[in-house]
């Protein structure tokens, strides 16, 4: 993220007294560690920061939890641990992305027993105020490259999907302006935030606990020198109550 960027996004710091530290469910570490656990998944934990990410972000033991655009549920089964067994995750994909997910994600589902699989296209999830909080990580700049009125039915969904006073975290690349950020598949932070804005949420705080200044934001996100840990922004923002 760059320095300017974070400057604008942290003046919310100021605007809001809300700090959303949690404490996950026991067991948390022992799940990440488990045997179960694929291998490939356990090896990105190092750059994602799992815990302290979801510490930040406020999610606690029992709650119940969206994963919006899972894919094969990599923070699905992150969340799962999480909330614990008396907690809830609703792992999302879109209908378009079914037959690439679900082999990857039906397994974890029936593994951890605390997971629910919810296939829909974005405008049409239909939960009414069932999450606790929400989560998507590195999909929003790819809505974002759609159009806004993708943007719209998105985040749309999400809102309509938390209590009021529900959580939603955005992780994504973090882009920079003048850079061709769609065809490198990223996007600004101050892009991202001002999308939730005027959506409804507010954005209550950023963090740098995935910032990567190794990544100067001119690669493209897959580019094989990133080694898939490119400079990402955690957004945290809020529905009102």
């Amino acid at each position: 993220m760059n320095r300017n960027t974070k400057i604008r996004l942290a003046v919310v710091l100021l605007l809001s007294a809300a700090v959303a530290s949690a404490d996950v469910a026991s067991g948390f570490d022992e799940a990440l560690a488990s045997e179960g656990r694929a291998s490939e998944d356990k090896a990105r934990d190092a750059a994602r920061q799992p815990k302290e990410v979801l510490e930040f972000v406020g999610i606690s033991e029992g709650m119940t939890v969206l994963d919006v655009a899972a894919s094969t549920g990599w923070y699905t089964e992150v969340l799962a641990a999480a909330v614990g067994p008396d907690g809830r995750v609703i792992a999302h994909n879109t209908e378009g992305r079914r037959d690439r997910s679900e082999p990857g994600i039906a397994p974890k589902a029936e593994r951890l027993g605390n997971v629910t699989l919810l296939f829909a296209d974005f405008g049409s999830m239909g939960l009414d105020g069932e999450a606790d909080a929400a989560l998507t990580a590195l999909n929003f700049h790819d809505i974002h490259n759609r159009g806004a009125e993708a943007v719209a039915w998105f985040l749309g969904d999400v809102y309509k999907a938390l209590k009021p006073g529900g959580v939603f975290a955005v992780i994504d690349h973090e882009g920079s302006a003048g850079q061709d950020n769609k065809s490198l598949h990223r996007i600004e932070s101050a892009v991202a935030a001002a999308a939730l804005e005027q959506a409804g949420f507010v954005v209550e705080a950023v963090s740098d606990i995935l910032d990567n200044p190794a990544d100067d934001h001119s690669l493209h996100m897959r580019d094989e020198s990133l080694q898939r840990n490119t400079d990402r922004f955690l957004i945290r923002a809020r529905k009102p109550e």
